[in-house]
């Protein structure tokens, strides 16, 4: 059964082009409807009920598709955001593990993000509070944006689905290829799919610290810092973590007396 999706952009070319990529070449989508604005894509959801939505943020400030969002009262569908932006709101849609495809959209990423689409939409089928996380991942990121104001949540994926989290209840994190390992205060661990340079991005750098190509350490947490045959701190639950020769220096500038940690 394939998903029914609604395109939302302010320029008809690039509603045109994503309609053609999206029917050429990802049968799993059928595109039922297209719309130019708010009100006409505000219109085309309550009567046409997708359940994707590829929804342009650039139109034209920036703010449109999530205030379109905040205006909806029921959520039922995934988003899909198309943009040009490569900085703070790539951290946010990260933060809160909600798909994206950068413009000009690729083929390969437009095919990768039906696949994701496909296989949420089976984990909300079995799983209603998934489906819950993921409103309430929206509903984090639209004020985020809308405020411009900090990440104070992150949605993690795990084995079973999504789970909302505050960043400043990580002890440290580990790397491994696109994988990250998150060691919570409490003694809990996710793993997540986004990788630990994607969690450097997204970490206050004020708190969290990237000691080595593998780990970043939660600075409020540090016990003890070990300088015999390597750098090493040693965290509250006890854990060993390598400091990078090459990042030791810019490591111990933040204990230097005055420095906040």
């Amino acid at each position: 059964m394939k998903l029914r999706a609604l395109i939302v952009d302010d320029e008809i070319h690039a509603r045109e082009n994503l309609k053609f990529l999206l029917s050429n070449y990802c049968p799993e989508i059928e595109v039922i409807g297209t719309a130019s604005d708010i009100i006409s894509a505000k219109e085309a959801i309550e009567s046409l009920k997708p359940q994707v939505i590829f929804l342009d943020i650039s139109m034209p400030s920036g703010t449109e598709g999530f205030d379109l969002l905040e205006s909806l009262p029921e959520k039922k569908f995934q988003v899909v955001f198309v943009t040009a932006f490569k900085d703070y709101a790539l951290r946010a849609l990260n933060a809160n593990a909600i798909h994206y495809l950068l413009k000009p959209v690729d083929i390969d990423d437009l095919k990768k993000a039906v696949k994701k689409l496909v296989s949420t939409s089976q984990l909300f089928n079995e799983n209603h509070d998934q489906l819950q996380s993921y409103i309430r991942s929206l509903e984090n990121l639209s004020h985020t944006m809308l405020s411009n104001s900090a990440i104070s949540r992150i949605t993690i994926n795990h084995a079973k689905g999504f789970k909302i989290v505050d960043p400043n209840e990580f002890m440290y994190l580990e790397g491994e290829g696109n994988y990250t390992t998150i060691v919570f205060t409490d003694g809990s661990k996710y793993v997540d799919t986004k990788s630990v340079g994607v969690y450097e991005d997204l970490l206050d750098q004020r708190l969290f610290f990237r000691i080595h190509k593998s780990h970043i350490v939660n600075l409020n947490f540090i016990k003890e810092f070990i300088n015999d045959e390597g750098h090493y701190v040693l965290m509250k639950d006890g854990a060993k973590l390598s400091v990078s020769r090459l990042r030791v220096n810019r490591f111990l500038e933040l204990f230097k007396p005055g420095k906040k940690h």
